[in-house]
C-alpha cells in the first residue's frame, strides 16, 4: 500500500494560478453597510430608534 506524502496531499488541496485569485475576489459580500451609517441602519431595523442615548453611544463607537 502506497501512502501519499504530506506535500502531495497539500498540493492536491490547493488551487494554482487564476483560481486562487478568483477565490479572493468572491469573498466580498454584495450587501455592504458603511460603518458610519450602520448605527442608523441597525436601530431602524430593530425598531429601537427610541433609545437615543444608546444610539449616540453606538455612533461614537462606530466613529473610531
Amino acid at each position: 500500500m502506497v501512502t501519499p506524502s504530506v506535500a502531495a496531499i497539500r498540493r492536491a488541496q490547493r488551487a494554482d494560478g487564476p483560481a486562487t485569485i478568483l477565490a479572493i475576489g468572491t469573498a466580498n459580500p454584495p450587501n455592504v453597510v458603511e460603518q458610519s451609517t450602520y448605527p442608523d441602519y441597525y436601530f431602524r431595523i430593530t425598531n429601537s430608534e427610541h433609545m437615543v442615548e444608546l444610539k449616540e453611544k453606538f455612533m461614537r463607537i462606530c466613529k473610531s
